[in-house]
């Protein structure tokens, strides 16, 4: 099973890429050291720190013509990775 889901593509993170950090969506049950040693065999850097936050389901209630209808976003869990000084992960090569 892969611990990383995605790689965050943002206009914040894609700011923090030029010193190093990085931003994925991860599994909800992996914790740091798991995310340090997948990131590092995947892409082949060298890790300093991770950094996780936990996003719980939001409710969401949507009115259409014959009813409400009533549900939740999903809930996930983000990951900063940074990378050793030097070293780069290029996620666009991939697309």
């Amino acid at each position: 099973m892969d611990i990383l889901k995605q790689p965050l593509i943002t206009e914040k993170i894609s700011a923090l890429n030029e010193k190093g950090v990085y931003g994925f969506i991860v599994e909800k049950t992996a914790d740091k050291e798991q995310i340090k040693s997948t990131v590092e065999k995947k892409y082949g850097v060298k890790v300093v720190s991770v950094r996780t936050m936990r996003y719980a389901a939001k409710q969401k209630t949507r009115y259409t013509k014959n009813k409400i209808v009533s549900g939740f976003t999903n809930a996930y869990k983000k990951a900063i990775v940074q990378v050793a000084d030097g070293e780069v992960i290029d996620f666009y090569g991939e697309i």
